[in-house]
C-alpha cells in the first residue's frame, strides 16, 4: 500500500495535485451534509418544532439553578447549557428567518398544516426559556443589570408572540382545518402553554418592576396568564385524553409527544407556587391576607395538580416503552422528554421550597436525573442528524 502511494505521488502532475487537494478539502463538507443536495438546502424547511431543542436546552439550565441541592460543578455547567440554549436561539431565529425570506411557499405550507402549526408555540417559550436563564445564570457573566435589561426585552417578546399564537392558532382551527379529519393530539398544547411560562417566568421579573400599581398589575396579569393557559389546557387535555382512550395511541413517531401533557402540568405547578411566593411583594398591611391566601393557594395547588402529574407520566413513559417496542426512531419529536420534564423539576423545586419538604425535594432532584439523560440523548442524537443533513430534509 505503501509502495502503491509512492508510486501515485511521483507520477501524478501539478494539476492533479491540486484537484486531489480540493478533493481532499470538499470531503469533510460533504461528510458532514451527505444527505443534502446543497447547503442552501438547510433552510428550506426549518420548521418551527425546530424551536423545542432552544427550549429543552434551556430548561437543562434553569431547572439546575433550581435544585434544592448543591452540586459542585452544577452552576458551571448550567451557565454552559445557558449559553448553548442562547446560541441555539440566535442560530434558529436568524435560520427561520431565512427560511420564512427564501423558502416563503414551504413556511406558508407549514403554517397551514393542521399540525405543524402548533408548534408556533415554541418560538414563544424559546425566548422565555433563555430569558429566565439570563436572569438566573447570565447574571455572573454580563452582570445583574443587563441581565435583567435581555430578560426584560425577552419577556416581552415571547408574551406578546405567546398570547399571538394562543389566539391566533385556534382560531385557524376553527375556521381553516378541516375538521372531518381532525383529532385531538397532545401538539394541541403546544400553543396553549405559552402564557404559562409567561406566568412562571414573570414571577422572577416581578421584584425588578417598580412597586405599587405597576408591580400589582404585572402580578395580576401573570395570574391571568395562568387562568387563560390552565382553563383552555385543561379543557384541551380532556380531550386528548379521551382521545387516547377512544382512539388509542397516536402514530409511532408521534407517541413522544404525549409527554407535552407534563408541560403544563409542571409549569403551572411552577407559576402557582412562584406568584404566591412574590405575593407579599404586592399585597402588604392590611392587604396581607391576600398574600397568604394566594401562598397557600400555591401550594394547595401544587400538590393538587402534582398528583395528576405522577400519573401522566407513569402513562406517557409506559406508552412510550409500547411505541419503542414497536420501532420507534428518532425525529424532533424527541425534544417532547425534555421541556416538560424539566418543568416538573422547578414545579417540584418551588414546591418543595414552599413547604420544606424533603420527600418533594428528593423527588425534583430525581426528575432532574431523567431531565439530564433524555436531553443527553436528544441532543446527541440531533447534533448527529444536523451533521449528517438528515434533520433538514422534509418529513
Amino acid at each position: 500500500m505503501t509502495a502503491a502511494l509512492h508510486r501515485s505521488h511521483t507520477t501524478t502532475g501539478p494539476d492533479h495535485l491540486g484537484a486531489d487537494r480540493e478533493a481532499l478539502r470538499q470531503r469533510p463538507t460533504r461528510r458532514v451534509l451527505s444527505a443534502l443536495e446543497h447547503p442552501g438546502q438547510v433552510f428550506e424547511h426549518i420548521t418551527p418544532n425546530w424551536f423545542a431543542s432552544v427550549m429543552g436546552t434551556g430548561i437543562v439550565a434553569n431547572a439546575a439553578v433550581t435544585l434544592p441541592i448543591h452540586i459542585p460543578g452544577l452552576h458551571t455547567f448550567a451557565i454552559a447549557v445557558w449559553i448553548a440554549a442562547s446560541t441555539a436561539l440566535v442560530t434558529l431565529t436568524a435560520a427561520f428567518a431565512v427560511h420564512w425570506t427564501r423558502h416563503r411557499t414551504h413556511a406558508r405550507t407549514h403554517a397551514a398544516h393542521p399540525v405543524m402549526v402548533q408548534f408556533y408555540g415554541a418560538p414563544p417559550m424559546a425566548l422565555l426559556t433563555v430569558g429566565a436563564g439570563t436572569m438566573l445564570l447570565g447574571k455572573d457573566l454580563i452582570g445583574p443589570g443587563a441581565a435583567t435589561a435581555v430578560f426584560a426585552v425577552l419577556w416581552t417578546v415571547g408574551t406578546a408572540l405567546g398570547l399571538l399564537t394562543a389566539v391566533l392558532v385556534p382560531y385557524l382551527m376553527i375556521t381553516a382545518h378541516d375538521h372531518d379529519t381532525a383529532v385531538a393530539l397532545p401538539a394541541w398544547l403546544m400553543p396553549v402553554v405559552p402564557p404559562m411560562v409567561s406566568a412562571s417566568t414573570g414571577a422572577l421579573l416581578l421584584p425588578h418592576i417598580t412597586d405599587g400599581q405597576w408591580r400589582l398589575t404585572m402580578l395580576a396579569g401573570c395570574y391571568a396568564m395562568f387562568g387563560l393557559s390552565l382553563l383552555i389546557g385543561m379543557l384541551t387535555m380532556t380531550l386528548i385524553y379521551g382521545r387516547l382512550v377512544h382512539g388509542g395511541i397516536p402514530a409511532v413517531q408521534a407517541a413522544p409527544t404525549v409527554w407535552i401533557t407534563l408541560g403544563m402540568i409542571g409549569q403551572s405547578i411552577t407559576a402557582a407556587t412562584l406568584l404566591g411566593n412574590d405575593a407579599p411583594l404586592v399585597f402588604t398591611g392590611d392587604n396581607a391576607a391576600v398574600a397568604t391566601g394566594l401562598h397557600v393557594f400555591g401550594i394547595v395547588y401544587g400538590f393538587a395538580m402534582g398528583g395528576f402529574g405522577v400519573l401522566m407520566f407513569v402513562l406517557a413513559a409506559a406508552l412510550t416503552v409500547h411505541a419503542a417496542r414497536r420501532g420507534l426512531a428518532f425525529s424532533l419529536t424527541w425534544w417532547s422528554f425534555t421541556f416538560p420534564v424539566g418543568t416538573c423539576v422547578t414545579g417540584a423545586s418551588a414546591l418543595g421550597a414552599a413547604v420544606g419538604s424533603n420527600a418533594v425535594d428528593i423527588a425534583a432532584v430525581g426528575l432532574y436525573a431523567v431531565l439530564l439523560i433524555a436531553w443527553g440523548t436528544v441532543a446527541a442524537h440531533t447534533l448527529r442528524g444536523s451533521l449528517r443533513g438528515h434533520l433538514f430534509l422534509a418529513s
